[in-house]
């Protein structure tokens, strides 16, 4: 069962623990890595959006850039699924292409990171905020629209060596990845899902296969309900709001007294304008619970799009 993953340390962290899963699924010893690795072979493969590091994505083509490579591999037959952060899958996926499993989610929450201040509130006037994301950067200019926001990618070693240097007075990044990386202690506070909404499908994995794979025991095995749902209801907002690069938009999900709730908004990318929208559905009573869950968030996307037209829109 060959397993189709970017070379990041954070995408190989993340592989190699679904890694182990899928190998133990296939009855092998996930505790003994010779034995993991004959049976779920991890394939690492170069992304465009690896490659190049000095533009932002929506510069180059957008986040797909991090999935293209792969799932032609996966296309071709060169590899049999590919794991990948549910955050970088785009809204539409290849013909013959599948989400076949979502496990269990990360905290999905963005994470502060700066050189002294504990919060965004807390940096002095005009402070250095660096991030690629067109997301972050609108919803922390609604809050600090005095904010410096400077372009900075790379990995997650390489934005950390950048705020130690100074290129930036503050960073924030996905709590879920500085965790599996063991860098949980570097971050400086963790900012509320339901006041400022993470990108949609934040600290989930997307275990992506072919169609006719979708059903297979060990694709089964992986799955989560609850992420599943929730991750349905976010890149429903995604969907209806033509999500890319080039729309700053946030959607958080979770579920509660058994009713799953969920906040939707979008912004001007300069964050003057702010759209935003709430909504529950009873998934106990639906009898397809991931399409109703889909389709709340389709429906708190389309009010949106329809309330904010280009506005939007970079």
């Amino acid at each position: 069962m060959r397993i189709g993953a970017r070379g990041s340390k954070l995408s190989l962290a993340q592989a190699g623990h679904m890694q182990r899963r899928i190998a133990a699924a296939l009855g092998a010893d996930p505790s003994n890595p010779a034995d993991v690795e004959r049976v779920a072979p991890l394939i690492v493969i170069t992304t465009t959006g690896d490659r190049i590091q000095d533009r932002r994505l929506l510069e180059i083509g957008g986040k797909g850039l991090f999935t293209k490579e792969i799932e032609e591999a996966l296309i071709e037959g060169r590899i049999d699924c590919a794991i990948h952060s549910m955050k970088d899958m785009p809204a539409l996926l290849p013909d013959g292409l599948c989400i076949a499993a979502v496990p269990e989610r990360e905290d999905p929450r963005d994470a502060f990171l700066s050189r002294g201040a504990e919060q965004l509130e807390d940096l002095p006037l005009g402070a250095k905020l660096g991030t690629a994301s067109l997301r972050r950067q609108a919803q922390s200019l609604h809050r600090r629209p005095d904010l410096d926001v400077q372009m900075l990618r790379g990995n997650v070693d390489t934005r950390l060596a950048k705020l130690a240097a100074g290129e930036a007075d503050a960073i924030l990044l996905a709590y879920a990845g500085l965790r599996r990386l063991g860098l949980g202690h570097e971050v400086k506070s963790l900012i509320d899902p339901r006041a400022v909404p993470p990108a949609p499908g934040q600290g989930a994995l997307a275990i992506e296969t072919r169609e006719a794979d979708r059903d297979l025991p060990w694709v089964v095995s992986l799955r989560c309900e609850t992420t599943t749902l929730c991750v349905a209801a976010e890149r429903g907002a995604l969907t209806a709001l033509e999500g890319s690069c080039k729309t700053p938009i946030g959607a958080h999900a979770w579920f509660e007294n058994g009713s799953m709730q969920l906040i939707v908004e979008a912004l001007s990318p300069d964050g003057k304008q702010r759209f935003r929208k709430e909504g529950s559905a009873e998934l106990s009573q639906a009898s397809d619970a991931r399409a109703a869950a889909h389709d709340l968030g389709v429906s708190l996307g389309v009010a949106i799009k329809t309330e904010a037209g280009d506005a939007i829109v970079l």
